[in-house]
Parts: C-alpha cells; structure tokens; sequence
C-alpha cells in the first residue's frame, strides 16, 4: 500500500451502498438542498439519524468484525466487562494459576491467595458490564454509536451559539448541527470504535458531552464527563481537563469540580484492586512484570523507552536509540497522517477542521485548542498505536469534536452555498469509503483468521452448556473466560498449556467434560479432549508463567528458541548488564507435599527484538526450596544434572537467574521421590 493508501471501485456490499449514498446526497445537493439539513423537527432527525448509525455500527459487527471483538485489547475489556457484570474489579484465579494467566492481565500475590485484573482503566468496562447483565454486551457499542450522533450534534449547535456573532454563520445553526450529525453517521472509523469493544467510542462521547456542557457553561456536568473520561483513558482527560478548566473554572464554581469525585474514584479503585495501591498504574505493574528494559512502558523521553517484547519490531526499527523530540515527530506524524482518513474517509476533507480557528471563530478556539492539546498528549508515548480499520486510534477520541469543526468550517467557507458545501462533504466522505477507506476496514476483517478466536456460537451448537474447555490463544482465552464459573454451573475456559498443568487443573475440577477448542483454516473446531495422565515425571513449560511474579536487572518473556525446545518456545530471561545477574521469579504447581527429583530443560536464549542488548556466553541459576542449580548456557539445548527436593503444595517459587548474555529455561521437571 502507498503512502496514498489503496483505490479502486468499491469492493464490497457496504462500499456499494456508500457510492449509492453518495450519489443521492450528491443530487440533494443540487436539487434539494435543505432537505436533509432543513426538513423535519430536530426530534425526529437525531432520532432517525441516531438509529442509522447504530444500525450501521451492528452491521460492521457482521460485516468486519464477523460477530465479535477482534483485537486482543478489544478482547480484554471483553473480560473485565464480563467480571464487573459480577462486581469484580480483580478476581481470584483456579490453581494451577497458569492456566488462568497470560497477557494483558496482571497477577498479584496476596494474604487470602493471587487475584488477578486485567490492565485497562475499568470506565468502558463499566458499559460493557451492563450489557453482560441484560445478555447482549455487543449492543453496547451501537447504543454509544447513538449517542454520538446526539452528542456531536449538541457540540456543533453550542458552537453556533457561541460564536453567533459571527454574520457567516447566522441563524445557519441548525444546518451546521445536522451536517455535523451526518459527518458522524458516515464515519467509518467511528463506526469501527463503536463496534470492536474499544474504549474510544465511550472516551469520544466522554469528551463531546464535556466539551459541549463546559461551552454552555455547565460545569458539573463538563466535570462529571471529564472524572468518566479519566476513568477510561486517563491520558484522554488532561487536554479536555484543561479546556473546561479554561472554560467554567470561576472561584465561585470550584465545588463544581466535584463532578471529578465519581470518575477519579472508580479508576482509584480498580488500581487498587488490580495492584493492590490506589495510586500504582495497572499498565505500568504489568509492563514492569512481562516485558523490558526496565522503565520501558513510559509516557516520557530516553533511552530504555519501548518495551522490547510487546513492541519488538517497532523499537527496533523506530527507536534504537531510544525516545526523543525527533522520535516523538515521527510517531505524532505517522498519527497524523492515519488519522487524516479517519475525520472522514477522505484525507483533503480533514483539512476543514481547521478553518474556523484560521476564521476566528470565537467557540472554534476551543475545539481547536482541544484537538492540538490531545495531539500533544499522546506525543511523549513511543507507540504508534495504528492499525487497518481502527486509524490512529489515540486520535479518535477527538472525532465528534473534528466533525462539529469540519461542518463550522465549511459554513464560513461557504457562505451562500452553505446547504450544497456540507451536502458536498458528505457525499465525499460517503465516496471516499466506497473507493478508499474501504480497503483498510476489509484488511481489519481478514487478519487473524479472519473472525473471532472464540465464538459461543460454537459451543451453543455443540450443545455444551457446562464443562471446561481448552483454548490456545489470548484472544480465546479472554473472549470465553467467566471468572465466575465452575463445571458445576457453566462452562470454564482455560489455557492449554500442553503440558501437565493441563491435566492437575482437569483433576482439579474433579474431571468435569472437557472439550478442546482450536482454530483451523475451515474454522473453529469444537473436541472432545482430556488431558494426558500423569505420568511418573511432572513436565512444566517455563514460559507458561509469564508475565512472571517478579523480575529485576532484566526481563523474563517467552521466545523463540531452537526446534529441539518444546513447542520451539521457552522462557528467556535477558540480562539489562553483561556483569550483573538478571532474576525472575515464577512459581510451579506441586500436587502433593514430598520428596522430588528435580531437572531443568534449558535451551540457548534469543533476545526478543533486542538491539542494545548484546548476546554471547551466559550462565543461568536457579533456586528453589534449599537448592541452588548452575549452569552454562548450552548451544542448542541440554538437560540439568538432577537435584532432590522437598516441596508443599499448592506451589513453590523459583528465582531463575541469568548473568553474561540471554538464557532460555524450557522446562521443570519433577519426579516424585515418595509423598509423606
């Protein structure tokens, strides 16, 4: 794809219709010009146009996303919206832990036994938790999808009225609303974050409502959006704190910024809950355990910034050397140009935003100023953060904002042809989806397999209503997870680890019907599958334990190793210092108390992604109980002289070391010297 993305005729049923579209808004222009910006009460055409689009937002979920979340972020508010339908900001996992653990989701040790949270602020999954209660959570992005549509068309009013000394817009207010109303049906990125379970549909309608009431000079209302905007994108809430600050602050109304209290106090909690500190980061806790250099996950500048596991690919082609002024012009320009095409499937009609700020329009300097302060927001963050069908996804939260600028601007520009110039944009921006934008939502719809990695739908045929199944993916994992079910009442959704953690959580459960879900190129397939039985020696894979408990002077992730590993994978732990050591902590499941022969799997380690970290001879360690293990790292793999040790259930931790270059620890193993 070039640098001007990809054109053609339209490619698909709904680019079709957006051609029709554009050609019957074309002619209105022409021949109608009021009838759709005039016509009718304003009720019934925020209701039809509000109903339009969530319908179309249901129809992207067919279409693009083929029934579900897609995305693994997408997939882990999925998962907390599902535990917070049940009142649970963190929950406590089934043992082995393993089992239940993975990415994007923290774990914590704790005195009554681990919890484990996901890491996304808990504002969007507070939506999706009332629709995990009245059984439809997907209907949550269409009814956000409505709302935008009344929440932009509110926005572009206020401006109106705001700047009505302006003779270009006169008594043109509620043309300008209702074009800005429409810009909001017609987005196409819109309707992608208001389908996929992303929090940036709910930060967007966050953001207009506060725009819009701190405008009209209501400030707890302006406040109580900016407090639900902290909770759901923190980051998202320092430029439009800023703005409304600008616009309501007055001594007399600082008891108005008690509207912060709801929205501050939730985020407060969930941290809490996830943490275990009201003021510690979730993101920041997690990244610290699962990935590296230390420090890497950052909002900020330097070396060491861009963690080399999640973002391996991107840090070494973007950032290696590090996070700087010049860095942070390429990631905010590569926002920006992706960002261009989502204001409204047509990059030129982006250029409108900023008209009414070069037209002085008085209201206009606020949206302004909101948009260039949220572009600078996200500037001090490494990641671009973009992909096909989702754009510069830190961008769309400022959406319903560019498109009330967008209809503003094209009034003033206008002027005696107001009606026909915002008929003309949105026929553009309905064409420009038919013939360009089009191809970005379709390469969304054929990435990883092209559909959900876990469908209920699956199960409900199969006529399984409790059991435990086993997944292979994260984005399974998260999409099928109640943490609330046993076998006993439902279905429980685990990892399949392919080694005997399988087995233990299957005796765990007291051997409840157990069924394997897998993804084939024809689709998912639904099997019958029990775990092997133990045998007289207990294998467990290393990396099945990330993100580790903790770590230090390095960072511990799964990798790829040599074919003679299991599965090819084993967890490396990679020193930050040649000449000093790099520890781990993880723990393994121990079935009953005794005596065990202890031996270690290890392979040569490989540095995920890494550029500044040199590779070369290396020793790793590893304690657990009394005993101390050493040794060398191996060129291809080898097996650790045994040692005997006595352990207690349920589990025992490991410190796992590595000093002079990467290690690859592939797997524990235990064979039983006789209970007691």
């Amino acid at each position: 794809m070039s640098m001007f993305g990809t054109w053609s005729l339209p490619a698909d049923g709904a680019a079709k219709l957006a051609l029709a579209l554009a050609l019957v808004v074309g002619v209105l222009a022409w021949r109608w010009p009021s009838l759709l910006l005039v016509e009718g009460s304003r009720r019934r055409f925020l209701a039809i146009a509000s109903v339009a689009a969530g319908v179309l937002s249901v129809a992207y979920v067919s279409l693009y996303l083929r029934g579900g979340p897609r995305i693994v972020d997408a997939t882990t508010y999925w998962l907390q919206g599902r535990a917070l339908s049940h009142g649970d900001l963190a929950w406590t996992p089934l043992d082995p832990t393993a089992s239940f653990r993975g990415r994007f989701l923290l774990y914590r040790e704790g005195s009554l036994g681990g919890s484990l949270g996901g890491i996304f602020p808990p504002g969007y999954p507070l939506l999706l938790a009332a629709g995990f209660l009245l059984g439809a959570p997907m209907v949550i992005g269409p009814a956000l999808a409505a709302a935008l549509v009344v929440a932009t068309y509110r926005l572009a009013l206020a401006m109106c009225k705001t700047g009505a000394e302006d003779r270009a817009i006169s008594g043109e207010d509620e043309r300008v609303a209702r074009a800005a109303a429409l810009l909001s049906v017609a987005c196409a990125a819109l309707r992608y974050h208001t389908a996929d379970t992303m929090s940036h549909g709910a930060t967007a309608l966050g953001v207009a409502i506060a725009l819009e009431a701190a405008l009209r000079g209501r400030a707890t209302i302006a406040w109580l959006a900016v407090g639900y905007v902290a909770a759901t994108r923190p980051v998202s809430a320092l430029p439009i704190g800023a703005v409304v600050a600008a616009l309501v602050l007055r001594k007399d109304r600082l008891r108005s910024l008690l509207g912060l209290a709801p929205g501050v106090l939730l985020l407060l909690a969930s941290q809490r809950a996830v943490t275990g500190s009201w003021l510690a980061s979730s993101q920041r806790m997690y990244y610290a355990l699962s990935d590296g250099p230390e420090g890497c996950f950052r909002w900020g500048f330097g070396a060491g910034t861009g963690c080399l596991f999640e973002h391996g690919d991107f840090v070494r082609t973007r950032l290696p050397h590090g996070y700087g002024i010049v860095e942070a012009l390429g990631t905010t320009a590569r926002r920006l140009h992706h960002h261009l095409l989502d204001v409204a499937s047509f990059e030129p009609l982006a250029l409108l935003v900023l008209v009414p700020a070069l037209k002085k329009h008085r209201a206009a300097y606020a949206a302004s100023a909101l948009v260039g302060l949220h572009v600078l927001a996200y500037a001090p963050f490494y990641f671009d953060g973009d992909y096909p069908g989702g754009g510069a996804r830190f961008f769309a939260d400022v959406l319903p904002i560019e498109h009330a600028l967008v209809a503003v601007g094209v009034a003033l520009l206008a002027r005696a042809a107001k009606e026909r110039a915002l008929h003309a944009v949105l026929a553009l921006s309905l064409l420009g989806f038919a013939v360009h934008a089009v191809h970005l939502h379709r390469e969304l719809r054929d990435r990883d397999g092209g559909r959900p990695m876990f469908e209920p739908d699956v199960l409900a045929q199969a006529s399984l209503k409790q059991g435990l199944v086993f997944v292979d993916t994260d984005h399974g994992f998260a999409l099928g997870h109640d943490p609330a079910r046993t076998p006993a009442d439902g279905i429980v959704v685990a990892r399949r680890r392919e080694d005997d953690r399988d087995r233990l959580l299957f005796e765990r459960l007291d051997r409840p019907p157990t069924y394997w879900y897998r993804l084939e190129p024809s689709g998912p397939v639904l099997t019958p599958w029990a775990p092997p039985e133990l045998g007289p020696v207990l294998r467990f894979e290393a990396e099945a334990e990330w993100p580790v408990r903790s770590q230090s002077g390095g960072f511990a992730v799964p990798a790829w190793t040599h074919a003679c590993a299991s599965g090819r994978r084993a967890l490396v732990l990679t020193p930050a210092d040649g000449t000093i050591p790099a520890t781990a902590t993880f723990e393994i499941p121990v079935p009953e108390a005794g005596t065990y022969e202890l031996s270690l799997q290890v392979s040569a380690g490989r540095t995920p992604g890494a550029t500044t970290i040199k590779e070369g001879p290396a020793r790793g360690g590893l304690s657990i109980a009394e005993e101390r293990i050493d040794w060398v790292n191996p060129e291809t793999c080898a097996t650790v002289e045994p040692r005997t040790v006595t352990l207690e259930p349920p589990r025992v931790v490991v410190t796992f070391e590595a000093t002079g270059g990467p290690i690859g620890l592939d797997a524990v193993r235990l064979r039983s010297l006789g209970s007691r």
